[in-house]
């Protein structure tokens, strides 16, 4: 059964005893990708003086970087989809159609192998996983067997999944391939895959230790086979028909 939940803190508010505002940062060099999407936005609190007149003849120093929490990410603006990533807010573009028709074909493929099985559920984003008190993401998929089912409540996951996967983009590959992978693994998430729209390939980390390390890239003309869904078998030819 395909879970759609969308993304709330139930009645969580910010810890904050004043608002706390968005800045964002310094656009980076794919301000124009590909995929057409916006590119990533960072968000950061800002300095306490802030739109005030500088008094002193002093020199200011820069302050520190203050991490963001599950409060403050709560507290966010509704108006967009975000990821708390080592206690920094990103703003996550929108999807291109091609990542979108991959998506609905693998969701339509992996929920019905799950559910003949009943050996777990599948959920898509939008659905917050909260890793850590500073680490919330939205994998484009993610699969909870049995023995996880314990860590989704009303709102969220409290956990790792089981499987993750990514479906790249041009603005969001980087991350997905670095920081994101490396939080996977550090966390427990038993199989990781990347899946690229592009190069029409899937490419399957499994974990060891506290690592995600690649083990096998599958192609178009190539049968997907999972150690962690024995018995599945997707052709990468339906994933990327168009």
């Amino acid at each position: 059964m395909i879970c759609h939940v969308a993304p709330t803190c139930g009645e969580l508010k910010s810890s904050r005893a004043d608002p706390w505002y968005i800045l964002p940062a310094r656009p980076s060099s794919d301000a124009s990708s590909a995929d057409g999407a916006a590119p990533e936005t960072r968000y950061h609190d800002p300095p306490a003086t802030i739109g005030a007149r500088e008094e002193s003849s002093h020199v200011a120093t820069a302050q520190p970087a203050v991490k963001l929490t599950y409060d403050d990410y709560c507290a966010a603006p509704a108006d967009n989809r975000y990821e708390l990533l080592d206690g920094e807010l990103i703003v996550v573009p929108a999807p291109n159609t091609k990542h979108q028709r991959v998506n609905r074909e693998l969701t339509t493929r992996l929920d019905r192998f799950i559910s003949d099985r009943g050996s777990g559920e599948l959920f898509y984003a939008p659905f917050d996983v909260v890793l850590s008190d500073s680490d919330i993401v939205q994998p484009d998929l993610l699969f909870v067997s049995r023995e996880r089912e314990h860590m989704i409540t009303a709102e969220n996951m409290r956990g790792a999944p089981d499987l993750v996967i990514e479906i790249l983009s041009p603005s969001t590959a980087d991350k997905d391939r670095g920081k994101k992978r490396t939080l996977y693994g550090k966390h427990g998430v038993t199989e990781y895959w990347l899946v690229d729209p592009a190069a029409e390939t899937v490419q399957i980390h499994r974990l060891q230790g506290e690592t995600l390390i690649p083990t096998r890239t599958f192609g178009r003309e190539e049968t997907l086979r999972s150690p962690l869904l024995s018995g599945l078998e997707l052709h990468l030819d339906d994933i990327f028909l168009s």
